[in-house]
């Protein structure tokens, strides 16, 4: 098989959001208001819980009044806003404008890190002649997380669920992405870490690959044997 383009996803794969306490407090330095180290520590291990962050933890516990919203939560900028200041309303903050606030701190550039291997991964294959599109289920255009570190140079289209309204694993998805490359799906490989959403790209024929989401400081590697696949 010889690899003419790759699809990466976002978030867990390229980039990987800031821990919840990093968010909370950024959304309170935006409000102009500040907690004691404790409490701050206390909000943000519930929000975690809660699956408030997205690209964080999923929700330990899903209320039954958002469970339908949160399976289609990334087909509209729409139902990902709701779907996730719903989660967040599932824990009483001290100021109500917090929740809003947390959900538009995750949107910027700040709020990401790119995996220490991603420039290096994405410049190779740009360097080999390999076309590279991001596929991601969000609610949210992610370019400027790209631009602002850095990456955006390297990347040659978007497939962004809330875009077209349909999430992975739906192959639609995929396809759109494979023809913003101009490349047939079996010559292309999709790199996840998602088994199920990332996974569907092999009903379309493309070949996977999957990699950890963990974070940043703990995958230092994690992307360059998708080096090795292209050779």
């Amino acid at each position: 098989m010889t690899i003419k383009g790759v699809l990466f996803d976002f978030s867990g794969t390229l980039f990987r959001i800031e821990p919840a306490r990093d968010w909370l407090r950024a959304a309170l330095d935006a409000r102009g208001s500040a907690l004691p180290e404790a409490e701050l520590a206390g909000y943000a291990e519930r929000l975690a819980a809660a699956g408030a962050l997205p690209g964080g933890s999923s929700p330990q516990r899903m209320p039954p009044g958002l469970a339908g919203l949160w399976k289609t939560r990334d087909e509209s900028a729409e139902r990902h806003r709701a779907a996730y200041t719903g989660l967040a309303r599932q824990v009483e903050l001290p100021d109500p404008g917090l929740y809003d606030a947390l959900y538009e701190r995750h949107m910027r550039p700040a709020a990401w890190r790119p995996y220490p291997d991603a420039a290096e991964v994405l410049r190779t294959l740009r360097e080999r002649g390999v076309g590279i599109a991001v596929v991601s289920n969000i609610g949210w255009d992610p370019r400027p997380v790209f631009r602002a570190h850095g990456l955006d140079a390297w990347v040659d289209g978007y497939a962004l669920s809330y875009e077209h309204g349909v999430q992975k694993p739906d192959v639609r998805l995929f396809r759109v992405a494979c023809d913003a490359l101009g490349t047939a799906p079996g010559d292309v490989l999709m790199v996840g870490d998602d088994k199920v959403a990332d996974g569907g790209a092999a009903n379309l024929g493309c070949a996977v690959h999957f990699v950890d989401h963990l974070p940043v400081a703990e995958r230092p590697a994690g992307l360059r044997p998708v080096l090795g696949l292209i050779e």
